[in-house]
């Protein structure tokens, strides 16, 4: 299996509950991009007596290579965290926007192995009361068939790792 129909097999597996974009439409250096935008109300009795109203978010960017180095995981590190929290609107209602990179690579670096664990993010709005962003990663290499993940990116792991059955 090639680097292209990983990814794809992984997208598949998004497909039901994202909104998808993929070539032309994602700017670079992703190779696609996942959205999942959920609004829930909460009512008392009636719906003019509101107790909740709730917005959670996941922003997911997907790269897909033959070969990652540290360079290349430090800057989409970097670009995926920014350009998920550009996208945060902290408000009252909002409750967590979280960010989620995959990578899809035939090579990972040594380098690279050692540092994904290592990586995280996280910022709250307003003392959380407007809200968290928490930030997943995962990495798959083909070539060993090797997963590596940060803390967060530990409840992905069944997920990506379907894809090699």
């Amino acid at each position: 299996m090639n680097v292209t129909e990983a990814l794809d097999k992984i997208l598949c597996s998004f497909i039901r509950y994202y909104n998808i974009k993929k070539g032309e439409e994602v700017e670079a250096p992703f190779t696609a991009e996942a959205e999942f935008i959920s609004h829930n109300e909460q009512y008392f009795l009636i719906k003019r007596a509101k107790v909740a109203d709730i917005n959670s978010n996941e922003y997911v960017y997907f790269y897909a290579a033959d070969e990652v180095d540290f360079e290349t995981l430090k800057n989409l590190d970097e670009t995926a965290w920014k350009r998920g929290l550009a996208k945060v609107v902290p408000d009252e209602s909002h409750r967590n926007s979280d960010v989620t990179l995959v990578i899809v690579t035939d090579k990972l670096s040594a380098e690279a192995k050692v540092a994904i664990p290592k990586m995280k993010h996280y910022k709250s709005y307003m003392f959380t009361l407007h809200g968290w962003s928490y930030y997943r990663l995962i990495a798959l290499e083909l070539s060993s068939g090797d997963l590596v993940y940060n803390r967060q990116g530990q409840s992905l792991k069944k997920l990506v790792s379907n894809i090699l059955k």
